[in-house]
């Protein structure tokens, strides 16, 4: 019988988590499969304690799930996730411990990296304040770079900041409102979307226009369903880099499924499998 894995979060249709993962265990010939399945916050702690019962080998949390995660105390973070204050990816050990990770931070820094974007001593302008915004903005920080969280509430912004700051890592942190916007990203050197403005189904949506970009930006947008976001292609008019939302999907999925299996993923084959779906 074949082991299950899966993706809980709602909404949760739009996922090409069950793609990729799926792609992955045929080519490397291991018997399993990975589903996406409509969870809500309220019904977290059944659903993640019935996979585990039901003998799932893994879960990936979405949104609006990550930060509602940490605060189930069955679930033993590691340092990480701890830290950051979210959790993306679940792992049942063979001793009955369910085990907390999150990768999303490491997700964005590689996909950052690929596209030849210096993070240490760069001024980050991360758009949100939910569980991916955390991990994203303390990875980032973690590995120098300042960084400003700017979300419509406001107080959710600076709570996230001082949240971070508390590690006394090596960057700046703040936390502000979206009304001063425009003028943060002219002084800016990357903007990274961590909200669902222009996912699926609801693509004319964005967080910034044409006219608040600059061509030195580096536009980073981590929803990937579309392939290019209504703020990839404001970008685009503004002379700006822009960095796909499917880098970080897949780097971040690439170190779930090594920690679930213990086996090197097809790391390319992922990416491939996402943007051949995205294309069809």
């Amino acid at each position: 019988m074949k082991q299950v894995f899966g993706v809980f979060g709602d909404p949760v249709g739009h996922s090409l988590s069950p793609v990729m993962h799926n792609a992955a265990f045929s080519a490397l010939g291991i018997d399993c499969i990975y589903h996406a399945f409509r969870v809500t916050p309220e019904k977290l702690e059944n659903a993640i304690l019935g996979a585990e019962a039901m003998g799932f080998g893994g879960l990936n949390l979405t949104v609006p799930l990550k930060e509602e995660a940490l605060k189930l105390n069955f679930i033993k973070p590691d340092p990480l996730a701890k830290k950051i204050g979210a959790i993306n990816t679940v792992v049942f050990g063979k001793s009955g411990e369910i085990q907390g990770y999150n990768t999303d931070g490491l997700g964005a820094r590689q996909a950052l990296q690929d596209t030849g974007v210096e993070i240490g001593g760069s001024r980050i302008v991360v758009a949100g304040a939910g569980g991916a915004a955390r991990a994203v903005a303390f990875q980032l920080a973690s590995d120098g770079a300042d960084i400003i969280i700017v979300n419509r509430t406001e107080e959710r912004a600076v709570g996230l900041a001082k949240d971070i700051s508390t590690a006394a890592l090596p960057g700046k942190i703040s936390g502000t409102g979206l009304s001063g916007l425009k003028e943060l990203l002219q002084d800016a050197d990357v903007l990274i979307n961590t909200t669902t403005l222009g996912m699926h189904p609801n693509t004319e949506t964005a967080v910034a226009t044409a006219k608040e970009l600059h061509s030195d930006l580096a536009v980073f947008d981590i929803v990937y369903n579309p392939l290019e976001t209504k703020l990839l292609r404001e970008a685009k008019a503004a002379g700006a880099k822009t960095i796909s939302g499917v880098l970080m999907l897949v780097y971040q999925g690439a170190e779930a499924f090594r920690l679930w299996t213990g086996v090197e993923p097809p790391v390319e084959l992922m990416k491939k499998t996402v943007l051949e779906a995205l294309q069809a």
